[in-house]
């Protein structure tokens, strides 16, 4: 099963938050199985506009070069997967950001890691690993 991470949890791994042990040991696991994780460029642009807005640019550059050095694949949004996170926006209340993990996860079949307790709305969709 694809494991999907959303901005949370990785702003949770990042800052060393409760819960980053859980998303540590999905990397791992991740490398062990050469099996990386996924998140929509939504996502990871989300984690990039928070960094830059509470850190600035040097921090923001400092941790896209860790990123990079992480089991994490970006995934481009394309149509398909807009409609798809436009879909869940429409009836559930939900930021349209985590509706793209969301929508990522609907279309792999997987499991979305999260601590972020929007991802209730979307509890009976797709399969969620909670951090926290």
């Amino acid at each position: 099963m694809k494991k999907i991470l959303d901005a949370h949890a990785l702003l949770v791994f990042l800052e060393k938050e409760v819960g980053f042990e859980k998303v540590e040991n999905s990397f791992i696991s991740a490398l062990e199985k050469n099996n990386y994780l996924l998140m929509t460029s939504v996502n990871y642009g989300e984690v990039y506009y928070i960094v830059l807005r509470e850190c600035g640019q040097n921090k923001a550059d400092e941790i896209e070069r860790i990123i990079k050095t992480l089991p994490i694949e970006i995934v481009d949004v394309g149509i398909q997967l807009a409609k798809e996170a436009a879909s869940i926006k429409a009836i559930k209340k939900i930021s349209y950001a985590d509706c793209f993990a969301a929508a990522l996860a609907k279309t792999h079949k997987g499991e979305i890691i999260t601590g972020n307790k929007e991802f209730r709305e979307v509890e009976n969709e797709v399969k969620i690993a909670w951090i926290s």
